[in-house]
């Protein structure tokens, strides 16, 4: 097997934290965050926690360094404010926090998405990267981005019998497991 899931290898699952970023959604309307929750459930992992906050930048420091700094969780996802109206703040708000940027996110995330959206991925500033030891990434606020994001990118990296290897090896409580 050149690449992919090799079913004979363990699963070991991730405490993921799934953030909204949105000054209109609420939990009953929020269904980019209730996606990458059911995706990420049915995956295998732990949804360990779930949070709605306003396109601003400290609301949105606040919460992602909250998560980054708790033993709880392995993985930040953030839907929304990618785009470019002037309320898209989360590069903005995140970038400043990352230890190391994860330039390949960006680029295999536009790659992805432009099977389904085609050129119009060029509105997207999704981004991903490590602050301490916690992954997160950032990516847009639609349902159809967060599909694509889960299913054609963060399914397999986020999956630790991914091969040749995924993050989860990079994960302190999971050193190792890609070799």
């Amino acid at each position: 097997m050149k690449f992919g899931i090799d079913e004979t290898l363990p699963f070991h699952p991730l405490n993921i934290a799934i953030l909204t970023i949105s000054d209109s959604r609420t939990a009953q309307t929020d269904t980019s965050g209730a996606l990458l929750a059911e995706r990420a459930a049915r995956a295998g992992h732990r949804v360990s926690g779930q949070a709605i906050v306003p396109d601003q930048i400290d609301a949105i420091r606040r919460q992602v360094l909250a998560w980054a700094v708790s033993p709880a969780i392995d993985v930040i996802i953030a839907t929304g404010g990618t785009g470019f109206s002037p309320r898209d703040v989360t590069p903005e708000a995140v970038r400043p926090l990352l230890d190391r940027e994860m330039d390949g996110f960006s680029a295999v995330f536009h790659q992805a998405s432009s099977r389904t959206v085609g050129v119009s991925t060029l509105q997207s500033r999704a981004l991903a990267g490590q602050i301490g030891d916690r992954f997160i990434f950032c990516v847009p606020g639609s349902t159809g981005a967060c599909r694509d994001a889960w299913d054609l990118v963060l399914a397999q990296e986020l999956d630790s019998r991914f091969r040749p290897c995924s993050l989860v090896g990079q994960v302190p409580r999971f050193r190792g497991v890609c070799a």
